[in-house]
């Protein structure tokens, strides 16, 4: 793995939850899931109820996670991209995924996992830790910078 690689991993592990993107029925769309590591491979634990582990198995997919809510002053994005598939998972993984939430959108929750065999890994991390006056306005605001690394 890459230095970047494992940077993304160990950023991943910091965060229980992200959102998978893909498409269905040729629309994409953005979905809620929670995720561990293993291997240097993302599994994420979905509600079966909602069909989007249908449209993601088999095929590519994004997943991303961040911490830019978490009011932390370095800001980061990390996003796995690669196939998708749905996969049983052993017990240990069940273990570390934590406890279930017991209901989504009113339905009993029903967990479905897939596993994500990264292809790109890409890392963003924003810089708010300088600030800079405003010309001309009595406030000030803050430089950003946004880092990448693919």
């Amino acid at each position: 793995m890459s230095t970047d690689e494992i940077r993304a991993i160990e950023l991943l592990r910091r965060v229980s939850y992200g959102r998978v993107a893909t498409s269905m029925r040729a629309m994409p769309f953005v979905a809620p899931a929670r995720h561990i590591v293993v291997d240097g491979r993302v599994l994420l634990r979905m509600h079966q109820g909602l069909g989007y582990h249908r449209a993601c198995n088999g095929s590519v997919v994004a997943y991303g996670a961040d911490n830019l809510n978490s009011g932390a002053e370095n800001l980061w994005s990390v996003q796995f991209t690669g196939t998708a598939e749905i996969v049983e998972p052993t017990e240990e993984e069940l273990a570390a995924f934590g406890p279930e939430p017991e209901v989504v959108d009113g339905e009993a929750f029903a967990p479905v996992h897939l596993r994500i065999e990264p292809q790109f890994v890409t890392v963003h991390a924003l810089d708010y830790a300088s600030e800079t006056p405003v010309t001309g306005a009595s406030s000030r605001s803050v430089r950003r910078h946004l880092h990448h690394v693919a």
